[in-house]
């Protein structure tokens, strides 16, 4: 009979803990170590007694972005399926526990930017709420070397002392979320006083020429219907369509996004002031001959010059 190896395993392992598969429920963690690409996030956060999910998935989002990142309230509507109402919340709760912190500056320009610093560990400044703890009986203290443990038939029953939970601390007031900034309204296009429709047909004619010139200025067709007006005011204000046509087409960006709103904005702020009206020329009288003297003399009409016309009665 051959010698049995008690060494060898009975069956193929499955690769999971023998504690946990026996339990037969729980989570069983398969972990892979990762060597790249990876963010530590600390159990404090991820294991938060009064953080909601939402709040806990956006910390540990925000803290595996890079540096620079924009997670603005938009920005993350549009990464996720949250609305903005939750995610605004969601930075409001990381902000209370002190996981976030949110400024505005003023630049030197005047615009208004909001600074968001993101802790991987709260800051002192701004605690987070401490769970409430558990109600625990104490642990009894060891007995002395020299004193002889009392019988449990003889020890009073002890009443555990109750735990008073302390005082949480007090939560700093969430920031206002930002007002929105109203949306500016561009100024509506200079319209012609007068429609004519031989200068809206050179005004359209115009617009669409202007990438012979500069092949970037490429005008849709209905952009060119809506600029035809504008361009037709500056021609009835006296402007030749050469002068129009450099007002447009100068210091043009290498690649124009928005070239209509660009052309628009041209046509509106750069609009010249109406031409005065021209001054009214007043000719002189023609020459004429006297018929007394032959001399030369300016008048309306043919006749005698001033030193041949009979005097003039004196008045009495």
């Amino acid at each position: 009979m051959d010698v049995q190896h008690l060494s060898a395993p009975s069956r193929a392992s499955s690769g999971v803990p023998r504690a946990t598969a026996r339990s037969g429920s729980g989570v069983v963690h398969a972990n892979t170590r990762h060597t790249s690409r990876y963010t530590v996030v600390g159990n404090h956060l991820t294991q938060h007694r009064e953080l909601t999910l939402v709040a806990i998935g956006l910390a540990a989002h925000i803290q595996s972005l890079p540096a620079g990142a924009r997670i603005g309230i938009k920005c993350l509507a549009d990464r996720f399926p949250e609305s903005e109402a939750r995610i605004a919340a969601a930075l409001r709760e990381l902000e209370a526990h002190g996981y976030l912190e949110r400024t505005r500056e003023r630049l030197p320009n005047g615009r208004i930017v909001t600074r968001t610093v993101s802790y991987n560990q709260p800051e002192p400044s701004r605690p987070a709420r401490a769970p409430m703890p558990e109600r625990r009986r104490p642990a009894p203290r060891p007995a002395p070397a020299d004193v002889h443990p009392v019988p449990a038939e003889a020890a009073p029953a002890s009443v555990p002392e109750p735990v008073v939970p302390p005082a949480p601390a007090p939560e700093a007031p969430p920031a206002p979320d930002p007002a929105p900034q109203p949306r500016r309204v561009p100024p509506p296009l200079p319209q012609p006083r007068t429609k004519d429709p031989a200068r809206h047909r050179v005004a359209a004619t115009l617009l669409a020429d202007l990438r012979r010139d500069d092949p970037r200025v490429l005008l849709a067709e209905r952009d060119v219907h809506r600029l035809a007006p504008a361009v037709a005011a500056w021609l009835e204000r006296g402007a030749t369509p050469d002068a129009v046509r450099a007002t447009l087409a100068a210091n043009l960006p290498e690649q124009p996004i928005h070239l209509a709103a660009l052309l628009a904005h041209r046509l509106t702020a750069l609009m010249p002031p109406p031409l005065p009206p021209a001054p009214k020329m007043v000719r002189p009288d023609p020459f004429q001959t006297c018929e007394d003297c032959d001399r030369a003399f300016r008048a309306p009409e043919p006749g005698r010059c001033r030193d041949c016309r009979p005097g003039l009665p004196e008045a009495a």
